[in-house]
């Protein structure tokens, strides 16, 4: 039996078998703008010369498409091209900040989320050689043992470099809403930051509203959580372990689909008065009640659980805890 249409998009993004996916892309993207969508990339002027349409109409669904999240400018040429979404990441972000995206595909989204992903999110675990995310630490509780504290290591140097910065809100707790977290809270940089406003799925924020809503996230106890990669022109989100695509998965089941940041928690046991705090904010099960050398009760890290998010040292009374450097710089991929 022959694929349709919608099949043949959901191969295109790599998850091909998936019976969810192809409801999505139906119920936002008609007939013709899935035959558009494949015959992407090209310019309005190419696609209509290669679908033999006008050129008006062709021009007219690509901004549509843009609109809804469904393709992206490329902007390889003087001409403004577009492409289809690469993958599920994309198609999933872009497509739920569509501002007129309906409760029921949002809905549909969280059912892919529940009944589908976990077992896609073990497949990539096992064809990429790293995850596509990681942990960020929070910046205060950083101890780089007199070392500089480097740009990819760090969300104030990020925004501090960055040309532009936009906030969105959070796609995962858009369609989760499992939880009363900050929902606008998700900020993209430079390139994802124009993209965010020149489509309007967000809006620009001064460096220092930016900076203002990192610290609130880790007070509230959101995990920074940015590309696994050197460069910082992408995006910084903000996790809770109710609604993240990610989180819940690397805590329940162990995947290997989001990195640690470079640092691990440490705990003065000289300073700790084992009031808890710590072992009630840490998502990763990484604190656990312990004994000092003068039989006190203390807590103390479990090195192999902590992913050096900073989250248990943000709120500790007595500043009994630091992030100490625990893997090198090259952990990061380039």
């Amino acid at each position: 039996m022959s694929k349709s249409i919608y099949e043949q998009m959901t191969d295109k993004i790599m998850l091909t078998g998936s019976k969810i996916v192809p409801e999505l892309f139906e119920m936002i993207a008609s007939q013709d703008e899935a035959e558009l969508m494949m015959a992407l990339p090209g310019t309005p002027k190419q696609l209509a010369e290669k679908l033999g349409k006008p050129f008006e109409e062709i021009d007219a669904m690509c901004r549509e498409l843009y609109h809804k999240g469904l393709a992206f400018k490329s902007f390889k040429s003087e001409t403004v091209g577009y492409k289809m979404c690469r993958d599920m990441i994309q198609f999933h972000d872009a497509t739920i900040l569509w501002q007129e995206a309906p409760r029921e595909y949002l809905d549909l989204w969280q059912k892919f989320m529940e009944e589908e992903w976990p077992d896609f999110a073990r497949l990539a675990e096992q064809f990429f050689p790293k995850p596509f995310t990681r942990v960020i630490p929070v910046q205060e509780s950083v101890d780089a043992g007199g070392q500089q504290v480097l740009e990819p290591d760090s969300v104030n140097k990020i925004i501090e470099a960055a040309d532009i910065v936009a906030v969105t809100k959070c796609t995962c707790r858009v369609i989760a809403h499992k939880c009363d977290m900050p929902l606008e809270v998700c900020l993209q940089v430079n390139n994802a930051a124009r993209y965010t406003i020149d489509r309007g799925s967000g809006r620009e924020v001064t460096k220092e509203e930016a900076l203002k809503i990192l610290r609130e996230c880790e007070e509230k106890g959101l995990v920074h959580v940015t590309m696994n990669k050197t460069h910082v022109g992408h995006f910084i989100c903000n996790c809770c372990d109710d609604c993240c695509q990610a989180l819940p998965l690397v805590i329940s089941d162990g995947l290997n689909i989001c990195d640690p940041s470079r640092f691990q928690a440490e705990i003065d046991s000289d300073a700790c008065v084992a009031c808890g705090t710590c072992l009630e904010r840490c998502y990763f099960k990484a604190i656990e009640e312990t004994e000092n050398s003068n039989n006190e009760t203390v807590m103390s890290v479990i090195a192999e659980k902590c992913f050096g998010c900073g989250l248990c040292s943000v709120t500790c009374p007595e500043n009994a805890i630091s992030l100490v450097e625990e893997r090198a710089a090259d952990f990061i991929p380039e």
